[in-house]
């Protein structure tokens, strides 16, 4: 199978280091391009248009729904909708590289269903819901209905974990980035 038809699909609950060992990957991997996800959130703090997503309008989202440019999308808290756009990834296998899609776990079920011989899939998993909570109280941007919300969906997400190729556990990052690094470049070698 050529390389530009591999997909490699990461997906944790909010908290667990998804985002984290993905920048690693992508710092290892030279063969690899991140998937800009669209949103209709606001951009926060230092983030680009185009570079850390497409942000786009719910109108702007709804009408790409409708015409079926979406792999997967999801309205992940309500009125927030994100989704990975069909022409992210065939820009990606145009430059013979493998898209990284950092995205929620049902989206993640989606991806993987459509390419089910040609991704990766991986579920990043903190060791215990109590130390999320604690990863998720750090970053200090959550309210405690939010907070709570969050602990509720990433319980609920942690039971479809069985549904990904590899499941890693984040209790030590390097140990971590050095499990997803083996099992990336086994895929990539493939």
């Amino acid at each position: 199978m050529a390389d530009n038809n591999k997909l490699i699909i990461i997906t944790a609950p909010s908290g667990a280091g998804k985002t984290s060992i993905t920048r690693h990957l992508m710092k290892t991997f030279p063969q690899l391009a991140f998937s800009i996800s669209a949103a209709t959130r606001q951009p926060r703090g230092t983030e680009k248009d185009g570079v850390d997503y497409h942000f786009i309008t719910i109108e702007e989202f709804q009408t790409k729904i409708q015409h079926n440019e979406f792999v997967e999308w999801e309205m992940v808290y309500e009125g927030k909708y994100y989704g990975t756009l069909k022409t992210e990834l065939a820009r990606i296998w145009s430059e013979n590289k493998i898209p990284v899609l950092d995205i929620d776990v049902k989206g993640a079920i989606h991806v993987q269903q459509q390419y089910p011989d040609s991704s990766l899939s991986l579920f990043i998993q903190a060791p215990s819901v109590e130390e999320l909570k604690k990863r998720l109280e750090s970053r200090g941007t959550e309210t405690a209905e939010s907070l709570a919300a969050r602990i509720n969906k990433a319980s609920y997400e942690l039971s479809f974990k069985d549904q990904f190729n590899k499941i890693i556990t984040n209790d030590d990052f390097h140990r971590a980035c050095g499990e997803a690094e083996d099992i990336v470049a086994g895929f990539i070698a493939s």
